[in-house]
This record gives structure tokens, sequence and C-alpha cells, in this order.
């Protein structure tokens, strides 16, 4: 591993705190309608809650003591949170800046502002989970260092792993939580790919492939056009002890990855490496990101994830036989638990 240098890792800690720190002022402001305004009606003061732009609304009642309260809460309180929001996304934006200015990798910036659309309506970790090259940084940031070189290669896709056993829509715009409404906060020109119903794409290719294991299927609505792609080896990252890290995003922000446990992971690129109908020109790098991921678990280098016995007792079948090969090439014992973590 190539170490970050205590520079580099400040900067990712001051980032960290930042975006946690903008992230939950969004939630709260975004839960707050979007504006309080006096309408006359027939001679007749009324105060009406703006859901949106186009001053769409409902009354909430007639001008009194009561309603001119209520504003006068309303406009205190967005008083309090509007600076403090544009205070927390100019830090970002300056920690952002120092990061590649530090040569810190980072991900696009289609996919920084998915990622932080998502964890602002709750679905990051909870729904959701980070597939792909995308994950990869995380496992970096984790380490404090660079074990898998190339993490932040940008890619022209993104691919989300639906993780939560909770009848949802992926597609409608009214009933959250909303995969689609997400990107369509982001860029309104998203909407489904018929040929590939499990892919969502805006209108410069942008790709977000969302993926699902079987045994979480029957907790989609069955009348969706959204299908994600259903995939067995997708399921064997599900367990295990997931890796959250506020990544810096190319250009001036952040944003957060919830990524699968890194030794499911790299067992599940090696696996990949061994597919017959893996596209043969993405095996080397499948072999090069398992064996590398491996490697930091076993040297400590990803200390909260051991490659002790009981990790290694409960594999799936499919993966046992890449994680002994793997084994034998490194001539690796595994320890016993640790009692801690047990």
């Amino acid at each position: 591993m190539l170490p970050y240098t205590e520079e580099q890792l400040r900067v990712l800690v001051n980032l960290g705190q930042y975006y946690d720190a903008w992230i939950q002022d969004l939630r709260v402001r975004r839960g707050m309608p979007y504006g309080m305004q006096w309408k006359t009606i027939s001679g007749r003061e009324y105060l009406y809650e703006i859901r949106d732009r186009k001053g769409n609304g409902n009354s909430l009642g007639p001008r009194s003591t009561g309603t001119e309260a209520q504003l006068a809460q309303y406009q205190q309180r967005r008083q309090e949170l509007d600076p403090r929001i544009d205070a927390a996304r100019e830090r970002l934006r300056q920690s952002a800046s120092i990061a590649r200015a530090l040569r810190l990798p980072g991900i696009a910036q289609e996919a920084g502002r998915i990622l932080a659309e998502l964890d602002v309506r709750g679905m990051m970790g909870t729904h959701l989970m980070v597939a792909g090259t995308n994950a990869v940084l995380a496992y970096n940031l984790e380490a404090g260092g660079t074990i898998i070189i190339g993490a932040d290669m940008a890619t022209d896709d993104f691919d989300l792993l639906w993780s939560r056993d909770h009848r949802t829509s992926l597609m409608a715009t009214d009933a959250p939580p909303s995969i689609l409404a997400a990107l369509k906060a982001v860029d309104d020109t998203y909407a489904l790919n018929e040929e590939r119903p499990f892919q969502l794409r805006n209108r410069k290719a942008y790709e977000v492939d969302l993926l699902v294991p079987p045994s979480l299927m029957d907790s989609l609505p069955k009348t969706d056009r959204i299908l994600p792609a259903r995939m067995e080896e997708v399921e064997w990252l599900l367990p295990g002890t997931p890796v959250t890290q506020v990544v810096p995003v190319k250009g001036d922000s952040a944003a957060k990855i919830v990524a699968p446990d890194p030794r499911l992971f790299a067992l599940q690129k090696l696996w990949l490496a061994e597919k017959p109908s893996r596209d043969p020109l993405k095996k080397p790098k499948d072999r090069r990101q398992g064996d590398a991921l491996l490697d930091a678990c076993a040297s400590g280098e990803l200390p909260r994830h051991p490659l002790d016995k009981a990790f290694i007792s409960g594999l799936p079948e499919a993966l046992k036989p890449h994680f002994q090969r793997w084994a034998r090439a490194r001539k690796f014992k595994p320890s016993a638990s640790d009692p801690s973590k047990r």
C-alpha cells in the first residue's frame, strides 16, 4: 500500500466533517416546506404552504395569531439553516479543491451528485450500496492509502446494488423512496432505457445500472417498469461489514459511498475473473482488484475486515475455492477469530 500523507489524511477528515454537517442541515431543510406566503382570496389573507417552484400549495388557514406565529417560526428556521448550508457547501468546495491539489483520488462529478442526492433522501446504506469501480475508492480511503491503483478512473456508468428487503417504488416520482425521483433531481433527463430495463440513462449517455440479489426480488413492486438485473453473485455482497467513506468528488464537492465488505467484494472479483461469460478484457482487472484487497486484509491494512477463521467458515461455497487458491499462492494461514469481534 502507498499510504496517504498526513496532509492528505487531514484533508479527508475535514472533508468528512464538512460533508456530514452539510447533509444533516440539508435533510432538515428538505423536510421543510418549499416556501410559505400570504395569499389574498376574496379580500381575506390566508397562509399558504408552497410545495414547488410553480407556486403550488395548500392553505394553512386564514390570518391569525396562530398562522402568523407559524410563518415567523418557518422564516426563523430558514434564516438559520440556509446560511449554514451555504457555508458548509463552500467549505466542501474548498476542501475538495485542496484534495485535488494534493492529488487525492476522487469520483466523477455525475456519480458524486447521484450519491449525495441518495444520501440526502436517506437511501444510501439503507436501500442501496455502491458496487463496481466506485466502491474501490472507498476501500482505499478505509485503508488510508492506495491499495488499488486506478480507483478514481472515470467511467460512463455506475452500479447500484439494491440491499434492503423493503417494498418501495423505483420508478414512481411521487412515492419516496424512489431511485428515479432522486436521479431526476440531479438531472431531469434521466429516464428508463427501454432496451435495458435495469438501467437509467440521461441525455449524455451516463448510465446507472440497478442490480438486485435473488433473495430480494420479491421486495420490489411488480408494477414498476424498472427491472433491476437479477444476479446471483451480488447476493454474496450483502453480509459482512460494509465500508462507509466520504470521498472527494472531482470538481468541487464530496459524496458518501457505502460499499460491500471488501473481503466479499474481493472474492466476488476473483470469481468473476473465472466466469466463462465474463468479458475477457475485464478479467485481468478483476483478478488484480481481488488479489490486492485480500492482500490488504491479510496484512492488516483493513483492520475491520480480518481474514480470520470465523469469516472463512461463513463464506458461500462458490467463493471458498477462490479464497483457497489465493491463500495457497500467498502461503496464508488464517488466525483464530478475535474474541472482541464475536
